[in-house]
């Protein structure tokens, strides 16, 4: 099998943790990151000045380059239509066309798709601003807490769960009138669903082939015992415990079948990575989101738990022909801690230097928001700044070897969660 070029478009932990796992393959013959972190240079070379937004200039260096293969991480230029872009140009691009990737740029799409298909979802409808008496008189209709959801993409910020039908119908002008730009002049209100949520991974060809990644859980609430804000992801763990063969026979029969069959019966060109964003409602696997790439924790201890080698994946993925290739998963457990900068998911300084061991013998620590000063000095540049994830025999093993290298890793106000895996580990 040939080697391949690749070109990494992304910049976050989970971005990193791609690029290490491509890197480790016999196949890749070189491989760039654009624009990436302080970090990624370890697996390649970053290209800080190349936007995966700008598809022209992402063009330019994919000849240049003699590239082989682009690997989408983010879900923007995917939604966007970079796949469309580069259709019939001699490069292999994973990911999913632009009119695929509305299972993540539109929630209605989402919901309407899986009621179509009859894939296991909350109950739904849709509103706009004309639509705004009607929508509280649904909500009427639902038990609290309620469920508002930004049509469009909204950095991870656009769903609201309220205690109240007064501040939910509140929140839902709010969002109506702009809050989130675009994205929120549809809102979709659903039933909220009780249980415990998973992530799934899935790589998909097109021809309906498909392999399925190890499962993972995320921890997205800022404070301990799943309290505070909402945000990105403080970290995540692999394999998850009640996730087990009988419970994946339901989401694969139920959800990741009919899903595939679904994108492949309405023409929908899909060579890429499916997130299935699960809740296990006692015992019954249901969706809460379509994402349309890998998640950002959950990438950074479903990579490690990988064993085989990506790149054959990724170009069975973008070649349509993933059936002939396996996807074995490491036996061990993984468990990913972030390390956030102080204030976030709010306001946050920017710039702070890093010391400490940022490669310590135990674990694996992938940069997300960080960057090079002036002096060349490693320094936080976003909210979500270092991803430590390690090994383990078990979760608690793994767990353990995480919080021993945070301890040797500093920066100002440095932030992270002392209870994840707390709850699947009980």
């Amino acid at each position: 099998m040939s080697s391949l070029r690749i070109l990494l478009l992304g910049s976050g932990g989970r971005e990193s943790a791609l690029a290490r796992k491509i890197s480790q393959s016999p196949r890749c013959a070189a491989l760039w990151i654009a624009p990436g972190n302080a970090g990624t240079d370890a697996y390649g070379t970053t290209v800080p000045s190349l936007s995966p937004m700008k598809f022209d200039a992402v063009e330019a260096f994919v000849a240049e380059n003699a590239i082989d293969m682009i690997v989408v991480g983010n879900e923007d230029p995917l939604v966007a239509g970079i796949y469309d872009y580069f259709a019939n140009k001699g490069v292999m691009v994973v990911g999913p066309s632009r009119d695929a990737a509305a299972l993540e740029g539109s929630k209605d799409f989402a919901k309407a798709f899986m009621q179509r298909h009859n894939i296991p979802t909350a109950a739904y409808q849709t509103f706009t601003a004309d639509t705004y008496v009607q929508a509280c008189d649904f909500l009427k209709t639902l038990q609290a807490p309620y469920v508002l959801k930004a049509d469009g993409l909204a950095a991870g910020k656009g769903v609201l769960i309220l205690p109240d039908y007064d501040e939910a119908c509140t929140a839902l002008r709010t969002m109506l009138d702009g809050q989130f730009g675009a994205s929120s002049a549809k809102v979709v209100i659903e039933e909220f669903l009780s249980g415990i949520e998973c992530s799934v991974f899935v790589l998909t060809d097109g021809n309906g082939g498909y392999r399925i990644l190890p499962v993972a859980k995320d921890y997205k609430r800022v404070g301990e015992g799943d309290t505070g804000l909402n945000t990105g992801g403080m970290g995540a763990v692999s394999p998850v415990p009640f996730a087990d063969e009988a419970f994946m026979q339901k989401v694969e029969q139920r959800i990741i079948i009919p899903t595939i069959e679904g994108l492949k019966a309405e023409g929908l060109v899909y060579r890429g990575f499916i997130f299935l964003g699960l809740i296990n409602c006692a015992g019954e696997p249901k969706v809460i989101e379509y994402n349309v790439r890998m998640g950002d924790p959950e990438t950074e201890v479903v990579m490690p738990r990988l064993a085989s080698d990506l790149v054959d994946l990724l170009e069975g993925c973008a070649k349509g022909d993933l059936a002939n290739i396996p996807a074995e998963h490491d036996p061990r457990a993984a468990a990913t801690v972030i390390a956030t900068s102080g204030g976030y998911p709010g306001s946050y300084a920017k710039g702070l230097p890093i010391t400490g061991d940022l490669a310590p013998e135990h674990s694996i620590v992938f940069h997300a928001g960080t960057s090079r000063n002036a002096d060349g000095q490693v320094v936080t540049s976003g909210g979500r700044v270092l991803a430590v994830t390690s090994y383990g025999r078990d979760l608690a093993d793994a767990l353990a070897n995480s919080y021993a290298s945070l301890a040797n890793i500093h920066f100002d106000k440095m932030y992270f969660r002392r209870d994840i895996g707390r709850d699947v580990m009980k």
